[in-house]
C-alpha cells in the first residue's frame, strides 16, 4: 500500500509520461520500506547542504537509493531493511564511504566528511571507511592528452546552442560566419561522444552545431593533439562533445525553455531514471530561430602589366532565415552481470530553413562611373532528417582495469535543398536559376577497444576500427532567360556518387616511472575512396584513391612535485582527408552567378607533424595552462580564387595543393577564484605562420599564383564571473581576434562583448538566466583578398545582437553515480568520453 501511495504522488509530481513508465516498473520490485534520515555536517558541526548521499543495497541493487540534503544538511529517504554502503560527496569536501545495518527505520544521527582543505589526512569519528579525494566543478581542466570544459558554469550559452557553448571554450574560436577554429585552423574534427554523428548532419557546419541545446552538453573536450587512440583525421584538432545521460538513482530531470531576439524559442528536457542494474534516459529538445545577416564586397580589377584600375564590381547582400528544428536521443544501459554491461540508444533529428537573399550586383567603370545596375533575389528551402543507432557492450575481466568494448553505429542523413534565384536589370527580369539538390549520407562505424593493465604503473591499449561513409549527391539546376523557360544547364547537373572506406588499427603503452609518465602509440589507417560522377548528358567520370598511413604520437609528462603540477611533451601526426564536397567536379549551386564554389576531384589529403611543450599547474583556487606548439603541413590546401575567364566578373573558387606550411605559437588558459565573489577564466592564442607554395592554371592566368607568405596574430578571451549572492550570479566576456594577413588575404581587428546573468529559484529547483551576445554589434569580419588582375574588400556579419532569458527546473536531483572505479592508470585520467569505450 505504501508503494501505492508513492506512485501516485510521483505522477502529480512528474511528467505524466514518463511518470508512468517509472511507476509501472518501480511496482515489480515493490517491498515493504522504512523511513530514515540524518545530518551530513562538518569538522565543526556545521551543516553541508546539497551533499549527496548514496545507499547501496549489498545484497540487491534493485533496493538502492540516493538523496540531496537540504540547505540544512538533513535528508530524509524510504529503503528497504538490510546491509548498506553509503556514500556522501559534497563539494570542497572528501568523498566518504561507511558501511550501515538498517533494520528499522529512524535517525542515523549525523555523518561528519572532511574538508579538502583539512591539514589533517585520517578518519572522522562517524565515517568509517576508504576516503577518496572529489574536486569541486572546474570550469577547465588539464589532462594529459586532452582539455575538459565544463559548460555548467558557462552563464552567457544559457538557453543557446553547441555553437554558443564554443563560443567560449578555450583555445576554440567560433567565426562571424559559424566556422570553428583552432589555434587559427578550422580543419577541426567534431565527435559526439567519441565519435561521429548524425547530429551534426553532413560534414557538420553551423546548422548542425545550432541544433544541439546547449543544456544537453555535459561537457566539451578539446583534442589539441590527439594520440593514436583517436582517428587520424581533423589537423587542427577534436572536438568530443559529450551529452547528458543518468548519473544519479531514482528519477532525474529538468526542463528548459527560452525565449530569444531576433525572435528564437527553444524547449529541451534531459530526463532519466536509475533503478538497480537499469539505467534509461531520454535527451530532446526543439525550437524555432530566424537569423539575418549581411554580406558586401567590392572588387577592383586592374591590368596585371601596367597596376592600372580597368573597373569595379560591387556586391551587396542581405540575407533573413527562419527555421525549425528538434531532436531527440533515448536509451538504457544495463549491467548483465557484475562485470558485463550493454547499452542501446536512438536518435532523430530533424532540421528545416527558408532563407531569402537579395543581392545588388553594382559595376563602375575605371572613374567609378556606373555602368549597370542589376539585382539577385534568391529564395532557398533546406530540410534534413538524421537517425543514428547505437549498441554497445562493455565487459571487465576484473577490478584491475582488464577490460573490452565493442561498440556498433548505424547513421543516415538526408538533406533537400532547393534555390529559385532570378536577376532583374533596372527591374527588369533578366535570367533566372532553379536549383535543386538531394544528398544522402550513410555510416557504420564499427570498433573494438582493448585495456590491459600491466602491474600497478603500466597499460597496453590496442583496437580496431572501420568506417564505412557513402554521400550520394544529386543536383539539378536550370536556368531561364526572358521566356521563362526553364532549361537544364548540365555543366551544373549530375550525380556523384562518394564511397569512403576506412580500416584502422591501433597499439599503444603508457607507463611511469618516479615521476616520469609516458605513453607511445602507432596508428595504421587504409583509405579507399571511389568517386563516380555522371552528368544528365551522359558525360562520366570516376576517380579512386588508395592509401595508407601510419600516426606515431608520444605523450610525456614529469611531475614537478606533484601530479597537480606538471610539464607535458606531446607529438603525433595527423591528416586532413578532403571532405567529400570539396572533391565534387562542378558547381553545387548557380544562386550566385558572380561568385561559385566547384570542387576539385584530384585534391589530396594533407599530412601534418604536430609537436606541443606546455605545463600544467592545477590548484583549488587557480589553473595555469601556457602551450608551445609548432605544426608541419605537407600538401597544404588552400581556396584558390580565379575568375572564369579573362575580364568576366564571375569568381570560382576551387581548393588545390599548392604547398607546406609552418605554424607555431602560444596557447595561454588561466582560471583563477580571485575573491569568493570573483573569478575569471582567461585564454590567449598568440601565433604564426609561414606557408610557401604557388598555384597556376594557365587558361585563366597569365602568372602564378604564389601563396608566400608569412603573418602573426592573436586571440583574446576574459571572463569574468561575480557571485552577487546565493542565487544570483553575473559575466562579462569580453573577445578579441587580431588582424591576420596570409599571401591571398588581409583581415582586420574584431572585438566582441557579451554579457549573461544566472538566479536560482523555487529551493534550488530553478533557474532564470538572461544573456546579451555581441552588445556592441562589432562582429564583423573585414577582408581583403588578393588575385592576378583584382583586389577585393569584403564585410561579412553573420548575425546581429542577440538578447535571450531561459527558465529551467529540475526535477528530483539524484545522487550523482560514477562508472565503475577502474583502477587507477599511471596518470589517473580516462581517456575519452564514450560510452562504448574509448574513441579511436
Amino acid at each position: 500500500m505504501t508503494n501505492k501511495i508513492e506512485i501516485s504522488s510521483i505522477i502529480k509530481k512528474r511528467t505524466l509520461g514518463l511518470a508512468f513508465v517509472l511507476g509501472a516498473a518501480s511496482l515489480a520490485f515493490a517491498q515493504q520500506k522504512v523511513n530514515v534520515s540524518g545530518k551530513i555536517v562538518d569538522q565543526q558541526k556545521n551543516a553541508v547542504p546539497y551533499a549527496s548521499v548514496t545507499f547501496s543495497n549489498k545484497a540487491n541493487k534493485l533496493f538502492s537509493d540516493a538523496t540531496l540534503t537540504d540547505d540544512k544538511g538533513n535528508y530524509q529517504l524510504a529503503l528497504t531493511p538490510g546491509n548498506y554502503d553509503i556514500t556522501i560527496d559534497a563539494i570542497d569536501f572528501k568523498k566518504s564511504n561507511l558501511n550501515k545495518q538498517i533494520s528499522a527505520g529512524g535517525n542515523l544521527g549525523n555523518f561528519t566528511v572532511t574538508s579538502e582543505s583539512s591539514a589533517t589526512n585520517g578518519r572522522t569519528k562517524d565515517i568509517e571507511g576508504v576516503v577518496i579525494t572529489a574536486n569541486a566543478v572546474k570550469p577547465y581542466r588539464v589532462e594529459l592528452d586532452k582539455k575538459v570544459y565544463d559548460p555548467s558554469t558557462d552563464l552567457l550559452s544559457k538557453g543557446g546552442n553547441l555553437q554558443d557553448v564554443l563560443a567560449n571554450v578555450p583555445s576554440v574560436s567560433v567565426e562571424t560566419d559559424g566556422t570553428v577554429s583552432m589555434r587559427g585552423n578550422s580543419n577541426v574534427k567534431f565527435l559526439i561522444n567519441g565519435k561521429p554523428s548524425s547530429m551534426l548532419g553532413i560534414d557538420s557546419g553551423a546548422n548542425g552545431l545550432q541544433s544541439i541545446p546547449a543544456d544537453q552538453i555535459e561537457r566539451i573536450e578539446v583534442i589539441t593533439n590527439p594520440s593514436s587512440k583517436f582517428e587520424a583525421s581533423g589537423t587542427a584538432g577534436i572536438l568530443n562533445i559529450i551529452l547528458k545521460k543518468s548519473k544519479g538513482m531514482g528519477f532525474n530531470g529538468s526542463v528548459t525553455g527560452s525565449l530569444g531576439y531576433l525572435p528564437s524559442t527553444n524547449l529541451n528536457t534531459n530526463l532519466s531514471w536509475k533503478k538497480g542494474s537499469w539505467t534509461w534516459f531520454l535527451n530532446g529538445g526543439g525550437g524555432y530561430r530566424e537569423g539575418e545577416g549581411k554580406s558586401d564586397s567590392d572588387t577592383r580589377f586592374f591590368n596585371t602589366a601596367t597596376g592600372a584600375t580597368t573597373r569595379y564590381f560591387e556586391q551587396n547582400s542581405k540575407n533573413k532565415s527562419e527555421s525549425n528544428f528538434y531532436n531527440a536521443t533515448a536509451g538504457f544501459a544495463v549491467d548483465l552481470t557484475e562485470k558485463t554491461s550493454i547499452n542501446l540508444s536512438g536518435m532523430v533529428r530533424n532540421f528545416s530553413s527558408e532563407s531569402k537573399n537579395k543581392v545588388d550586383n553594382i559595376n563602375y567603370d575605371a572613374s567609378r562611373i556606373l555602368n549597370n545596375y542589376s539585382q539577385t533575389a534568391a529564395l532557398g528551402t533546406s530540410t534534413n532528417l538524421s537517425l543514428q543507432g547505437d549498441v554497445g557492450l562493455d565487459h571487465k575481466f576484473n577490478d584491475a582495469g582488464h577490460n573490452i568494448a565493442l561498440s556498433l553505429s548505424l547513421q543516415k542523413s538526408n538533406n533537400e535543398s532547393t534555390e529559385d534565384s532570378r536577376e532583374f536589370d533596372q527591374s527588369y527580369f533578366q535570367y533566372g536559376t532553379l536549383g535543386n539538390n538531394n544528398t544522402v549520407n550513410k555510416s557504420i562505424i564499427g570498433k573494438v577497444d582493448y585495456e590491459l593493465p600491466i602491474g600497478e604503473k603500466s597499460k597496453i591499449e590496442a583496437g580496431y576500427r572501420i568506417d564505412n561513409n557513402t554521400n550520394d549527391y544529386d543536383f539539378l539546376n536550370k536556368e531561364t532567360g526572358f521566356n521563362l523557360n526553364y532549361g537544364i544547364v548540365d555543366e551544373y547537373s549530375g550525380n556523384t556518387v562518394y564511397d569512403e572506406t576506412i580500416n584502422a588499427g591501433y597499439a599503444q603503452f603508457k607507463s611511469k616511472f618516479d615521476k616520469l609518465g609516458y605513453q607511445v602509440g602507432l596508428r595504421a589507417e587504409n583509405a579507399q575512396i571511389n568517386i563516380e560522377y555522371q552528368s544528365l548528358s551522359g558525360n562520366t567520370s570516376n576517380k579512386k584513391k588508395d592509401y595508407t598511413g601510419f600516426f606515431p604520437s608520444v605523450f610525456l609528462s614529469y611531475d614537478l612535485g606533484s601530479s597537480n603540477n606538471q610539464l607535458l611533451l606531446n607529438y603525433s601526426r595527423r591528416i586532413n582527408r578532403p571532405r567529400s564536397w570539396f572533391l565534387i567536379p562542378y558547381p553545387t549551386s548557380l544562386a550566385n552567378r558572380q561568385n561559385l564554389f566547384r570542387g576539385n576531384e584530384d585534391l589530396d589529403p594533407s599530412y601534418i607533424d604536430s609537436f606541443e611543450l606546455g605545463y600544467a599547474i592545477q590548484k583549488k583556487k587557480f589553473t595555469i595552462n601556457p602551450t608551445l606548439y609548432y605544426r608541419k603541413t605537407t600538401d597544404d590546401v588552400k581556396f584558390v580564387l580565379l575568375s572564369q575567364a579573362i575580364g568576366s566578373d564571375v569568381l570560382i573558387t576551387s581548393p588545390y595543393n599548392v604547398g607546406n606550411e609552418t605554424s607555431y605559437g602560444l596557447d595561454l588558459n588561466l582560471t583563477a577564484d580571485l575573491f569568493p565573489w570573483y573569478k575569471i577564466m582567461a585564454s590567449a592564442d598568440l601565433f604564426g605562420y609561414k606557408s610557401e607554395g604557388s598555384y597556376f592554371d594557365p587558361n585563366r592566368m597569365v602568372e602564378p599564383l604564389s601563396f608566400d607568405g608569412e603573418g602573426f596574430s592573436t586571440r583574446l578571451r576574459l571572463t569574468n564571473s561575480f557571485k552577487i549572492d546565493k542565487t544570483l550570479s553575473m559575466q562579462v566576456q569580453g573577445f578579441y581576434r587580431g588582424g591576420q594577413k596570409t599571401a591571398s588575404s588581409e583581415s582586420k581587428d574584431m572585438y566582441v562583448l557579451n554579457f549573461g546573468a544566472n538566479k536560482t529559484i523555487w529551493n534550488n529547483n530553478g533557474t532564470i538566466a538572461f544573456n546579451i551576445q555581441d552588445i556592441l554589434g562589432t562582429r564583423g569580419r573585414n577582408t581583403t583578398s588578393f588575385g592576378p588582375g583584382y583586389e577585393r574588400d569584403s564585410y561579412m556579419r553573420w548575425s546581429p545582437r542577440s538578447f535571450n532569458v531561459s527558465l529551467t527546473y529540475r526535477f528530483k536531483q539524484g545522487e550523482k553515480i560514477d562508472t565503475p572505479k577502474r583502477k587507477k592508470d599511471i596518470n589517473s585520467n580516462s581517456q575519452g568520453g564514450d560510452d562504448q569505450g574509448p574513441p579511436m
